[in-house]
């Protein structure tokens, strides 16, 4: 797409760093959130405000929505005045939310009714590489509307996967974000034995880092887990509502998992005991509160800050897969 028109729809954690670097690139953006304040920044930047999600899709090329949930996704979508109405042939809309590969594809299908195009195109690497533009994004769809939209993943991603069709990408997300909810439920549990049982945590951290036992959330929320702050921008309930996507999923398949259920449970007893907007790395403190501990380093950071250049967005090709 040449100098297209970008709408984008939910400025929230993630929603507005990706928002953020189309503003940097010089795109043409209008912007809709339910916090005014948001708004208010973007459109201190040079960004346009829209009255409701039918009036930015209808003025813009391509809208992006970057949504907490399948529900208000589809309410967005579908109500009177939401994108679908807004839409017509030739426009492309990108659903960059963790959402249900079934709703992907359902308002999919409502959207090329319209005559445009839809891709589910959902994002991982966490908002400190979401600010810098250089987070993975997952896109399901056709092959041309994917090489149709791959300038615009540029600016907001650098590995770009194209998986398949429409709900590939969010069955990947869903998927990825499990492991991910797996280390860190693991991570607690180490991290919590070294420091009962004596170790340096900050040793601990580095003997972790060069192991076979690494992995990206050691390298990020362990050292948030060791700060203190815990500070990922994401919550317990965000973490119940794509393990319990990728559960779905897996049922859905008739797959008899183990491993998916503790994980639930773990977090679900979290979010009762601390609250379902407490920072997902703070599951520790089960285990801290039962042992009377507090696992904390020294010199570890508050919050993860991307400290590599933004690198011109590029697609990543499956082995044994060949460009068309």
């Amino acid at each position: 797409m040449s100098h297209p028109r970008i709408g984008f729809i939910g400025l929230g954690n993630v929603g507005g760093q990706l928002a953020g670097n189309l503003l940097r690139h010089g795109i043409e953006l209008t912007v809709r959130d339910l916090d005014p304040q948001r708004v208010a920044s973007f459109v201190a930047r040079g960004a346009s405000a829209a009255s409701s999600p039918r009036e930015l899709a209808a003025g813009v090329d391509l809208v992006i929505t970057c949504l907490p949930s399948p529900a208000v996704s589809a309410e967005v979508m579908e109500r009177p005045d939401g994108v679908l109405a807004g839409l017509a042939p030739g426009k492309i809309w990108l659903e960059m939310s963790t959402t249900d590969h079934a709703e992907a594809r359902r308002l999919a299908a409502r959207v090329e009714e319209r005559g445009a195009t839809a891709m589910d195109c959902p994002v991982s690497g966490g908002c400190h590489r979401a600010a810098t533009g250089n987070i993975s994004i997952f896109a399901g769809g056709s092959r041309a509307a994917f090489e149709r939209v791959l300038p615009v993943l540029s600016i907001l991603g650098q590995k770009i996967l194209h998986t398949g069709p429409v709900g590939s990408a969010s069955m990947l997300k869903v998927l990825t974000n499990y492991l991910c909810t797996v280390h860190l439920a693991a991570l607690a549990e180490a991290l919590t034995v070294a420091k009962v049982a004596g170790l340096d945590m900050n040793t601990t951290y580095e003997a972790i880092r060069i192991s076979s036992g690494n992995s990206f959330v050691h390298e990020t929320e362990s050292q948030l887990i060791l700060n203190g702050s815990r500070d990922i921008n994401f919550t317990m309930d965000l973490v119940i509502k794509d393990v319990g996507l990728f559960d779905d999923l897996a049922r859905e398949h008739e797959v008899p998992l183990e491993l998916s259920a503790l994980v639930l449970g773990i977090f679900r007893d979290g979010a009762r005991r601390y609250g379902e907007r407490e920072f997902s790395p703070n599951i520790i403190r089960r285990l801290e509160d039962a042992c009377g501990v507090q696992v904390l380093g020294e010199g570890f950071p508050p919050q993860m800050v991307d400290d590599e250049p933004k690198i011109p967005g590029y697609e990543v090709v499956p082995r044994a897969h060949s460009l068309p």
